[in-house]
């Protein structure tokens, strides 16, 4: 789990009398906490992107609610949840897909052949791009309460009574739903996934072609996959047993795009200002 440096009091402090340089600490410490959280949530990093903003706004704007009763981590995940689950008109385009639906795309179009990667270090990228999407995607096959518990729990592996203080739930309820969720995940990657179960057939490379001809991959415009990691080569040094959360928790975190940071100080200059 990635882990946010928490601001100190007197920085704390200093932002809510409105010092600009104590408030962009507080938001450059949580921004790639925010999008990643995101991201994860909602698959598209343009639509990661605008809630991540939203949510560092909301941040500084309700920062006289952290009482210090929590760490500051688990209130900005709880700022982040709340606007994640809540938000609707924003965030239309990560709409659930159920488990039937996601199956059939996983069997379909399966090519031993590349036709468009051009060289080896193509390839790579395209087959690790096919590997996150493809993971990122399978989240939303859970509902929105139960993708952020998973995301919390399974993930990130924050445990269920701090989980419970960022959902605003009992402990126990915390742990009946990512239960759920986790049986549902790990049925299907262990039943669909070659990475997970090298007994199935699909492959990341195989998906390659026909997700690019599905617009659902763009080879000039890859989303996820970065030149020095491959998550991949990760899963398959682990033991089977390990395999299903560790397509997930194997995946690199994305770093916050710096546009979004020059807009969120835009803000905060208006807002002192």
């Amino acid at each position: 789990m990635k882990i946010m440096n928490a601001p100190s009091n007197s920085i704390i402090e200093k932002a809510l009398s409105g010092d600009k340089t104590a408030l962009e600490n507080i938001i450059t410490e949580a921004k790639d906490l925010v999008y990643n959280l995101s991201l994860k949530m909602l698959l598209f990093p343009d639509d990661a992107k605008d809630a991540t903003q939203e949510i560092l706004i909301k941040i500084v704007t309700h920062l006289s609610t952290f009482k210090g009763e929590s760490q500051f981590q688990t209130w900005v995940y709880r700022i982040a949840s709340n606007y994640l689950l809540t938000e609707k008109k924003k965030l239309s385009r990560a709409i659930y897909t159920s488990i039937e639906d996601y199956a059939s795309l996983i069997d379909r179009g399966q090519s031993n052949a590349v036709l468009h990667a051009k060289n080896e270090g193509e390839l790579l990228l395209l087959e690790e791009e096919v590997k996150v999407s493809c993971t990122h995607g399978l989240l939303l096959c859970l509902n929105k309460k139960g993708r952020i518990i998973y995301i919390l729990g399974e993930i990130l592996e924050i445990n269920s009574v701090e989980g419970a203080n960022i959902l605003e739930i009992s402990a126990e309820n915390f742990r009946k739903q990512l239960s759920r969720s986790r049986e549902k995940i790990r049925n299907f990657l262990q039943s669909k996934c070659g990475l997970t179960n090298p007994q199935n057939p699909c492959r990341c490379k195989k998906k390659i072609d026909f997700l690019i001809e599905e617009n659902m991959i763009d080879p000039k415009n890859l989303r996820f996959a970065q030149h020095t990691k491959r998550s991949i080569d990760l899963v398959e040094k682990i033991d089977s047993l390990d395999r299903a959360v560790s397509v997930f928790r194997s995946v690199p975190n994305q770093q916050t795009p710096e546009t979004l940071l020059h807009e969120v100080k835009k803000t905060i200059n208006a807002i002192t200002t």
